[in-house]
């Protein structure tokens, strides 16, 4: 059984995409890591990276280049800081070479060694396959799949499990909600002490604690920049930064210097219906517009839907639950998380896959689950809560305009955010006796929409909006 981490699902990254930046920069990495094991590293004179599928499709538009140059470089996405990465992919354009694994230099031209191959790989429509030559003239070449959250793998489902000592440490091994509930009901625990006990398999409580505190501090960084930059997007849609414009309409006059007092602000704010829906789609917008740029932001359970959880998480701290600390980020951030990990099971978390309703669609299952259990909903009416919010999600395709992780991506997580709280009130609000579709049909219903969804509308940007609206019509 695969068991995943919420640092799986919640992970730390670079912007546009988690599927087509931060998986080929893990990718990268990977694969480095991999020469060294087997002592080819050292004697390597070229190197070149096929990217196959939509990872070819809209590779320019979510920066996919852009991440192969890094990894190779040996780049940490975590923590490379965001203003250095356009000097180190010039760099390598200009001088065409790379520093291979920061090491040694390695001739590198970008237009000839980044080859974008039109043609889908049979596994999984993010292929990327890396190719070395050592001076003797040996070539080693591994192929891998980007499949979604910053997941990488070398075949789904069964690649997806390699670090099996390390699940077979999990207590509570959950396939689906109905085993969650079943462990919860047996254990009398709720679904986020389930989580933990699963977390604490593999890391100490302050171990823990520390790195979803630093989960939520990215979060919170990412709005707070959003929200204070205005200007124009990358990439030649010419889109305009909203964030910016919307919160000038709703801040207060108090001063703040930091994210933490920022947010002790917006608490102090008026709060009528018009200003909560203004909020959260504040919130989810800075999020994105951040990721757009190349930012840093946390894959919630993607990079594409990263301003879902951001957004409700922090509607709960500034609406709902003026006293809301850390204790109330961590049960939220590991409900949320294990929703995600559900999905990802049964279904998947990728649009190339899937379409959007795997991205923004589970990540406002997500984001209700865990806004449920914050407002003392019962194990029952967390899973209720997510299969509404994917319920209303099904379908939901993905046609970025240019290959670009902006319209409609960036609009979609505020309606997602909204959606998720809707769903979690609907929920509270139910008796769930009463429900007619459980959370494992929906997870079920959007594989089965999934697979039969044209490919025209999987990240390939050949339908829809995509072929609807034109470049230069922006």
């Amino acid at each position: 059984m695969e068991c995943i981490s919420v640092f799986d699902m919640l992970k730390i990254g670079i912007g546009p995409s988690s599927s087509h930046t931060l998986g080929p920069w893990r990718a990268a990495e990977r694969w480095i890591s991999e020469l060294k094991e087997d002592g080819c590293f050292d004697n390597i004179v070229s190197v070149r990276a096929d990217l196959y599928g939509s990872l070819s499709l809209t590779g320019k538009g979510h920066a996919t280049d852009f991440a192969v140059i890094l990894g190779l470089s040996g780049k940490d996405p975590e923590y490379i800081p965001v203003e250095e990465i356009p000097e180190v992919v010039n760099r390598v354009r200009e001088k065409k070479e790379i520093i291979f694994g920061n090491t040694y230099a390695v001739d590198f031209d970008v237009n000839r060694d980044i080859v974008f191959n039109r043609e889908f790989l049979p596994f999984h429509a993010n292929g990327i396959r890396f190719t070395a030559v050592s001076a003797e003239g040996e070539t080693y070449s591994e192929t891998y799949y980007s499949i979604g959250g910053g997941f990488v793998v070398r075949e789904e489902r069964v690649s997806a499990r390699e670090n099996l000592k390390a699940f077979n440490r999990f207590p509570y091994q959950v396939e689906n909600a109905a085993q969650l509930q079943e462990y919860c009901q047996r254990e009398n625990k709720t679904i986020w002490e389930i989580v933990l006990e699963n977390e604490r398999s593999l890391r100490t409580d302050e171990e823990i604690d520390r790195e979803l505190q630093r989960v939520w501090d990215t979060m919170l960084e990412c709005m707070y920049i959003g929200c204070h930059t205005e200007g124009t997007l990358p990439g030649g849609l010419q889109v305009r930064r909203r964030a910016y414009d919307s919160y000038q309409k709703l801040k207060g006059d108090l001063p703040y210097s930091t994210p933490w007092e920022w947010l002790e602000t917006i608490r102090k704010t008026e709060v009528k219906f018009r200003q909560i829906l203004k909020w959260v789609s504040c919130f989810a917008l800075s999020v994105n517009e951040v990721n757009a740029s190349l930012g840093r932001v946390v894959t919630a359970p993607t990079n594409g839907s990263a301003g879902v959880i951001p957004a409700v998480l922090m509607y709960y701290m500034v609406i709902e639950n003026h006293d809301a600390g850390f204790e109330h980020i961590k049960r939220f951030l590991l409900v949320a998380g294990e929703i995600g990990s559900i999905f990802k099971k049964g279904a998947t978390i990728s649009a190339a896959m899937g379409g959007c309703q795997a991205e923004i669609g589970v990540s406002s299952a997500m984001a209700a689950a865990g806004l449920t259990a914050l407002s003392g909903g019962s194990t029952e009416q967390v899973l209720m809560a997510a299969e509404i919010a994917m319920e209303h999600h099904l379908g939901l395709t993905c046609d970025p305009i240019g290959g670009l992780v902006q319209v409609p991506c960036i609009e979609r997580n505020a309606m997602g955010a909204i959606k998720a709280i809707n769903a979690a009130e609907l929920a509270m609000d139910t008796d769930p006796k009463n429900a007619k579709v459980p959370l494992d049909k929906v997870v079920n219903t959007m594989w089965e929409t999934a697979k039969d969804m044209n490919s025209k509308y999987k990240e390939t940007s050949e339908g829809g909006l995509a072929v609807g609206v034109f470049l230069s019509d922006c």
